[in-house]
């Protein structure tokens, strides 16, 4: 089974990441902010991954910490998860329609990380959630799942946008992380 349990305590932030990439999309998530807690469940769901997140921390002072430490948490439990990834596709896209928004996602779990993201958004807040926190989660998971990405998406509703983009990135990552043989995807021999 392809699975981690990956932790991270600072004086900041206490996580706790539980992920089965060969799961059935449930899912159990924490971290105190509530959209947050909708886009990992729809992440979770969407992928069909199966996601425990329980995160605390000081969102007294704001979401920023929370929300790095949980892209860092979750991007290391996929390279736990995905060992040497023999076997593995690789390679995953994506284009996920909400409403008036278009979010797509292309990506490398080729062991280089590198994030491109072409959003732009319109409200400081959706619920609790900073939205200038989107480009920083993703970045936290990008760089420690040695990911490279290429995201946008398009739109007028912030929610639907920021949606559509999680939406994105779990269907990409389900099709990069499927298993479709036994070697090594690269002229190199190793990811």
């Amino acid at each position: 089974m392809r699975s981690a349990e990956v932790s991270r305590k600072t004086g900041e932030t206490d996580i706790r990441i539980e992920l089965n990439i060969d799961g059935t999309g449930d899912s159990d998530i924490d971290t105190g902010i509530g959209f947050f807690d909708h886009m990992l469940t729809a992440f979770s769901k969407h992928g069909n991954f199966d996601l425990t997140v329980k995160a605390s921390g000081d969102l007294v002072v704001d979401d920023h910490h929370l929300i790095e430490d949980t892209g860092i948490v979750l991007g290391q439990a996929f390279a736990e998860a995905l060992g040497d990834k023999a076997g593995i596709a690789r390679f995953g896209e994506a284009r996920i329609p909400m409403d008036e928004a278009l979010a797509s996602v292309a990506l490398d779990l080729g062991g280089r990380s590198y994030l491109v993201l072409d959003a732009e958004f319109m409200s400081a807040k959706v619920g609790e959630f900073s939205t200038q926190m989107v480009r920083h989660f993703f970045e936290s998971v990008i760089q420690n799942s040695k990911t490279n990405m290429h995201a946008s998406v398009y739109g007028d509703n912030d929610h639907h946008k920021i949606e559509a983009l999680f939406k994105a990135f779990a269907y990409a990552m389900r099709r990069a992380t499927v298993i479709e043989g036994e070697g090594i995807k690269s002229t190199k021999g190793s990811l």
